[in-house]
């Protein structure tokens, strides 16, 4: 006879997660890389002041805001 664990999760039945972040954590960063280019082309153009700042935001606020939101221990 094999030892079932009854607590385990089946692996098929949980949702695939890719690098262990979630789908809020994905869209963030999508959100923060659309940010990060729309700032390069900017200053490509000569702007002095959006662009920056577009960057800035998307290197400084959205990117480690995509890190930390919904963080969750991982459980052994």
């Amino acid at each position: 006879m094999s030892a079932v664990k009854r607590n385990a999760p089946d692996p098929e039945s949980r949702p695939a997660r890719l690098l262990g972040l979630r789908l809020v954590n994905l869209l963030t960063i999508a959100a923060a890389l659309v940010v990060i280019a729309i700032g390069y082309v900017l200053l490509s153009r000569g702007s002095i002041t959006a662009a920056p700042l577009l960057l800035v935001i998307g290197y400084v606020v959205l990117i480690p805001a995509a890190l930390l939101l919904g963080y969750r221990r991982l459980r052994r």
